[in-house]
């Protein structure tokens, strides 16, 4: 992963409320979570859930697919495990502690 694209991932999640929308897709599963169920979840108004889905997708935290009329957002596993990775990988390269590793899932 480049840094620029490391710090625009990061700097997404950033916000309080971007980072209560992207934990709560995680949670969903790969199932995702309607717009409107994540809205009334989350208790916050629907421009600024779209405001802030917007900047996540941007960065490719988040995925969107329509099924039928109800717009369903999905947290994109492979893009958080390799930003977490990418946090971790050179974990203690220059000092005494051990490595890091995170697993990998299926």
């Amino acid at each position: 992963m480049k840094l620029d694209d490391a710090a625009a991932r990061l700097e997404a999640l950033g916000n309080p409320t971007r980072l209560k929308i992207y934990r709560s897709l995680v949670r969903a599963g790969a199932e995702g979570m309607a717009v409107g169920r994540l809205q009334a979840k989350l208790d916050i108004a629907a421009s600024t859930l779209s405001h802030h889905l917007k900047s996540l997708v941007i960065v490719g935290l988040v995925t969107q697919t329509r099924e039928g009329t109800t717009l369903v957002c999905h947290a994109n596993y492979d893009l958080m495990r390799d930003l977490l990775g990418y946090m971790v990988e050179e974990c203690c390269a220059e000092g005494s502690c051990a490595p890091v590793v995170l697993p990998k899932v299926a």
